[in-house]
């Protein structure tokens, strides 16, 4: 099969991104595969091109609605008309009339808690399915730096789906946990394509700080020095909404967005951004994975990650375009101890586990009364199933040690007195890439190219989007 008349006959590209065309042919001989490719370079399309030549349906298991309907969405602007994502916002109607059609859509995109659903799973066993797509696939491991449980089942699922072929698919992952995938999706001797995770056209700035309100003021010199579009990443929800106050309050357009908004805010705030009609955005980790902008010219972290896997997904949404883009990360004395208890918060505590393994299923009634959080019933009910209590609060505090691996690497990061591009490749255990120009704050960059001014922002009507930005700034 001549693999670049088809790309060009699909979609109209004349060549391959790198490691594209690899995984690809290894998709279409019928083999597992693993795939790590760096945020931008086309992951989506390690799956849609097959979907031309597979008999099948196409199953995308994709951990957030964002991310789903930007796939969707591209998928059609590329002509695509049978495809469809499962969620729980589709109104009643739609998805009735999805269920009686289900076999008439090539790509079928569908959340890890939706997938588990015994109704869900009953009407895609109906199905003929060639392959099974885990995007973002460092969701599955248990030390992934985005640990969702309900990606634990897609191994249970797959005998019931015909045990298809399986690619998965991340843009960031450690040799621990790309093990943690092969294990956890009981890959069958995949094929595995690992690309460097350096990106040359990024350069990395570490800047550090007494205190809070310095690092604030130099954020905002930042942002009116350094034109749009950009993303500030906040460990907080409450710190990303007051960042964007105060950057909107210097007459630069901007917003918050995090995982406690509405969902329609959410698109609202996503739609603004792509159209070039805010200059910034102040979010948590929760904004990004979607969000396909290839001009973002600076990446922020006013507060420090929760993990290098994350740091480099961040900043990697920087510079798709290739062109020169910056990273920026602000630090001041202090940070270390709020993103350690940011990172515990997530895990179960042990009150928690024991109610769940004394209730069972009953517990999950415990959530609205607060008793128990979602995400520690979801755990500790996958873990429930297979170890006594003792084995799984074994495994948390396991989990508790990883997590407070992942800080310390962070910290070594901040107070690395070397090359940043260099700490970021030996922390995925790859070779040192060269140094490019303007590689990162200890070779020095010339910051002046990226102080070229505002970038050009559209017009916007004075009507439904000011007063639906002022409703989710009020200032």
């Amino acid at each position: 099969m001549n693999m670049e008349k088809l790309l060009y006959d699909t979609y109209g590209y004349t060549e391959f991104r790198p490691g594209q065309k690899q995984v690809i042919e290894q998709v279409l001989t019928g083999r597992d595969v693993l795939a790590l490719l760096p945020t931008g370079m086309g992951k989506s399309l390690c799956y849609q091109l097959p979907g031309k030549v597979l008999s099948g349906a196409i199953v995308i298991v994709s951990p957030l609605l964002s991310l789903m309907q930007d796939q969707v969405a591209q998928l059609k602007k590329m002509g695509e008309k049978s495809v469809v994502a499962i969620n729980s916002f589709m109104k009643t109607e739609d998805r009735e009339k999805v269920w009686n059609t289900l076999g008439n859509y090539k790509f079928i995109f569908v959340a890890p808690e939706m997938l588990v659903q015994p109704y869900v799973l009953g009407k895609l066993e109906a199905l003929d399915i060639s392959l099974l797509v885990a995007d973002e696939a460092h969701c599955i491991s248990q030390w992934g730096f985005d640990f969702r449980p309900d990606y634990l089942r897609i191994a249970e699922v797959l005998p019931k789906l015909g045990n298809p072929q399986t690619l998965a698919l991340t843009a960031t992952a450690t040799n621990k946990v790309t093990d943690e995938i092969k294990h956890y999706l009981k890959l069958s001797d995949p094929f595995v394509y690992s690309h460097p995770m350096d990106r040359g056209n990024i350069s990395y700035d570490i800047r550090k700080f007494e205190n809070d309100n310095e690092k604030q003021e130099a954020l905002m010199t930042l942002v009116a020095e350094y034109g749009g579009p950009g993303i500030i990443y906040a460990g907080t929800r409450r710190k990303s909404q007051e960042l964007a106050e105060r950057i909107l309050a210097l007459g630069i357009r901007a917003a918050f967005y995090h995982g406690g908004m509405e969902q329609q805010d959410r698109i609202f705030v996503q739609q603004q951004f792509a159209n070039k009609e805010l200059e910034w955005v102040c979010a948590t980790n929760a904004f990004g994975m979607g969000v396909h902008i290839p001009d973002i010219r600076h990446v922020i972290h006013f507060q420090l990650p929760s993990s290098i896997e994350g740091y480099v997904q961040e900043v990697g949404r920087a510079g798709r375009d290739s062109l020169p883009s910056l990273a920026t990360l602000l630090y001041a004395a202090g940070d270390e101890q709020l993103v350690e208890s940011l990172i515990m918060d997530d895990l179960p505590e042990p009150h928690e586990i024991e109610l769940v393994y004394d209730r069972g299923e009953e517990a999950k009634q415990l959530i609205e009364q607060g008793m128990i959080r979602e995400t520690a019933y979801r755990i500790v009910s996958y873990w429930r199933e297979r170890l006594p209590i003792e084995g799984t609060l074994n495994q948390i505090d396991q989990l508790r040690k990883e997590k407070q691996r992942q800080a310390a690497s962070v910290r070594g990061l901040v107070h690395s007195n070397g090359c940043i591009r260099h700490y970021i490749s030996i922390s995925f255990d790859q070779e040192t890439p060269d140094i490019p120009p303007n590689c990162c704050s200890f070779h020095g960059i010339d910051r002046s190219q990226f102080q070229s001014g505002k970038s050009e922002m559209k017009a916007s009507p004075r009507g439904a989007w000011k007063e639906r930005l002022e409703a989710l700034l009020p200032i």
